[in-house]
């Protein structure tokens, strides 16, 4: 845990009294996937929440580079959410804006020095990070879904953030615009070292890209497993191992 970006110890997920999650300890390394899984209703989203500041944890610490986030006043962790890039399932783009003002958004709101033109070449810049480059002017209606996804994750990347959240990135993709979702995951990883936290219960993706796997269960109110994708199937709880072997052939191909 030398090396961890983010690290949740003994915290609690949920809203107002009612616990989804209890006792969560993980550390997210700086550079590498981590994918938080589960079936559905297990608290996956309501984490994700939590760790990207938009919602208070009923209990315990997130560590964002050492600092006790939730315990920091408001000011300081809207510093500390510059460093967070999120992927929401739909998208979130807004859609009277050209892709090239979504993206400028953020920049003009925590980098108000910046010159119009400065803000345009960024804005190129990103978009051509996801394969986007000369879509500047093109409105988010006049997108495939695949390109939409591009094009907001073009948007979380816009302040260079240290970690990139994506929540069910595949929803509503075709199998070929997910694979291609998943490589570009791995080669931003790869080429800005960023820490990526995927949710997802999509088993493609899952052994596709994780490097570690917190399994997060409905029943049991708690995670029931941590580590590789492939030792979870070797050698995790069965709970687990009927999850990761939903897809027979998957699983038989999983590294």
């Amino acid at each position: 845990m030398n090396d961890a970006v983010l690290i949740a110890d003994h915290l609690s997920a949920g809203y107002g009294k009612r616990v989804i999650q209890h006792d969560l300890n993980f550390a997210i390394q700086r550079g590498e996937v981590f994918v938080i899984m589960g079936g559905s209703g297990c608290g996956k989203s309501t984490l994700l929440r939590h760790l990207i500041g938009l919602q208070a944890p009923l209990g315990g610490r997130m560590l964002f580079n050492g600092e006790d986030f939730w315990a920091q006043p408001e000011a300081r962790r809207s510093e500390l959410q510059q460093d967070f890039g999120v992927l929401y399932q739909n998208a979130a783009l807004w859609g009277a804006m050209t892709l090239r003002e979504n993206i400028c958004l953020p920049l003009e709101t925590y980098r108000p020095k910046l010159s119009r033109a400065e803000l345009d070449e960024l804005a190129a810049l990103k978009l051509s990070l996801v394969g986007l480059g000369g879509c500047d002017e093109l409105y988010p209606a006049e997108l495939s879904g695949g390109m939409r996804k591009r094009a907001a994750l073009a948007r979380a990347l816009a302040l260079d953030p240290q970690v990139l959240f994506f929540d069910e990135p595949s929803a509503g993709l075709d199998p070929i615009s997910s694979m291609a979702l998943d490589e570009l995951i791995l080669q931003l990883r790869d080429s800005l070292g960023s820490s990526i936290v995927l949710v997802t219960h999509e088993l493609p993706s899952i052994f596709a890209v994780a490097d570690t796997c917190l399994f997060l269960d409905a029943q049991a109110g708690t995670q029931l497993a941590l580590g590789p994708p492939a030792e979870l199937l070797a050698h995790g709880p069965q709970v687990v191992q009927r999850f990761l072997r939903r897809d027979t052939h998957l699983a038989k191909e999983a590294p």
